[in-house]
């Protein structure tokens, strides 16, 4: 005659065992990476593929994961009691307080806690391994699980949510910032990824080179000018104007010229070609595309008078993307540098969206300004001079630069704020107390 303490006892065992399965299973396809996954299954990892079948079928596979783990739980309670209860000589009420402390204890380590860690651990592996016991008691549970189904469904009706199941740009960038602090990617890697998140958001007006900076010939300007502007300059390619610079009408490339001027022609006229015009407001994602299709290099934007508000090229909108890129013609400015503890000189032509590597401002400052030197015009109200100051927050700022009636480079002194320097008085006074 079989021992029915030793049945019990296994089968007690083996309900712990399906226990654990089922919460170490509900917690791996709950952690596992799915892009990892997917770039298996794309490899042609039939398990990959089966794994994500199962991911796309969330609700189903959960209520199968809950209805197993509590059918088992329940049940090994149930044999639990009757062991203990057996084993106190028939005093139930002794039997069901030791079951239930002893199986409180046993399925919070060995069926909830123990594998919830272990399968989060091993998340992508587990699932791998286990993809096909999954879908097997899925197809047994259909019946329970369709219950369940419908009664989610009404539950849905009864309690709308209006939380939006897609992925926001915020969260996609913490995702970023999170593969970088685990080591996933590295900073370089972050840092072009978040440019490429953000690249939509960048308008023409963050970008373009101002009306001042333009170094561009009229249609009347001699060669021999022309030439020494291309000399001095660097750039390839000038934008031509007829009277004001307010009527660009094309733009000449310096290889076209120099053929042009080793001929020993004079007019411009047969080398100037059509040249694109654009709004600030336009998205440099869109511009990237006119580029594309035009298979354009410059852009012309105009302001909202119909004049030239600056010019534009392929360059300025991939270092939107990508940052800065040099060549051997260009002179290296470094637009933020810092001179000691909490001093900076920085380049004015820099976009308040840079300046934040060193302060946090405002949505509304960076909004308004594009640029430091609006930002200094708008404090100082009026035409920067050399050794002109003025406080912002905890902010000091020296203009130490002028070029013709804007500002060059400043100087930032970045005191500590007002609670830092509450906190500072009272260690002070602390101290002074403790010396006493």
């Amino acid at each position: 005659m079989d021992d029915p303490a030793g049945i019990q006892i296994t089968a007690l065992v083996i309900l712990i065992l399906l226990s654990a399965f089922f919460s170490g299973t509900e917690t791996a396809y709950t952690s596992f990476n799915k892009t990892r996954m997917k770039t298996l299954a794309q490899d042609g990892s039939k398990k990959a593929k089966r794994v994500l079948e199962i991911e796309e079928h969330y609700d189903k596979f959960l209520s199968t994961m809950l209805v197993g783990n509590n059918i088992v739980n329940i049940a090994a309670s149930a044999i639990a009691t009757l062991m203990f209860t057996a084993f106190m000589n028939g005093n139930a009420s002794k039997g069901a307080t030791v079951s239930t402390i002893v199986m409180t204890v046993l399925v919070l380590l060995f069926g909830e806690i123990t594998p919830k860690c272990l399968s989060k651990d091993f998340a992508e592996s587990y699932t791998l391994a286990t993809g096909g016991i999954v879908k097997f008691i899925m197809v047994i549970f259909t019946p329970l699980t369709v219950i369940f189904s419908l009664w989610r469904k009404m539950l849905g009706k009864l309690f709308k949510s209006d939380e939006s199941a897609s992925i926001t740009e915020d969260e996609l960038i913490t995702m970023v910032e999170e593969a970088q602090s685990e080591g996933g990617i590295d900073e370089h890697e972050g840092d072009l990824i978040r440019s490429a998140i953000e690249f939509n958001d960048l308008e023409v007006s963050e970008i373009l080179t101002p009306r001042v900076d333009i170094a561009a010939i009229s249609v009347e300007t001699p060669v021999e000018e022309i030439m020494e502007l291309f000399r001095t300059s660097g750039f390839s390619r000038l934008p031509v104007y007829r009277e004001t610079i307010d009527n660009i009408v094309g733009v000449i490339h310096e290889k076209d010229f120099n053929k042009l001027y080793y001929d020993g022609k004079k007019d411009i006229s047969g080398i100037i070609h059509e040249v694109m015009c654009i709004t600030e407001g336009m998205k440099i994602s869109k511009l990237l595309r006119k580029f594309q299709e035009e298979k354009a290099h410059m852009a012309v934007v105009v302001d909202e008078y119909g004049g030239t508000a600056g010019v534009v090229t392929l360059e300025d909108v991939l270092e939107g993307l990508v940052g800065e890129i040099w060549d051997e013609h260009d002179e290296v400015i470094e637009n933020i540098k810092k001179i000691g503890e909490n001093e900076y000189l920085v380049n004015c032509a820099t976009s308040m969206n840079d300046l934040e590597d060193i302060y946090e401002f405002s949505d509304e400052e960076i909004e308004d300004n594009a640029t430091v030197n609006g930002w200094i015009l708008d404090k100082l109200g009026e035409i920067p001079e050399v050794g002109d100051t003025f406080e912002y927050e905890n902010l000091s700022v020296e203009v130490t630069q002028v070029d013709g009636r804007r500002a060059s480079e400043i100087k930032i002194t970045v005191h500590p704020k007002n609670d830092e320097k509450d906190d500072k008085e009272k260690e002070k006074a602390e101290d002074a107390q403790t010396d006493e």
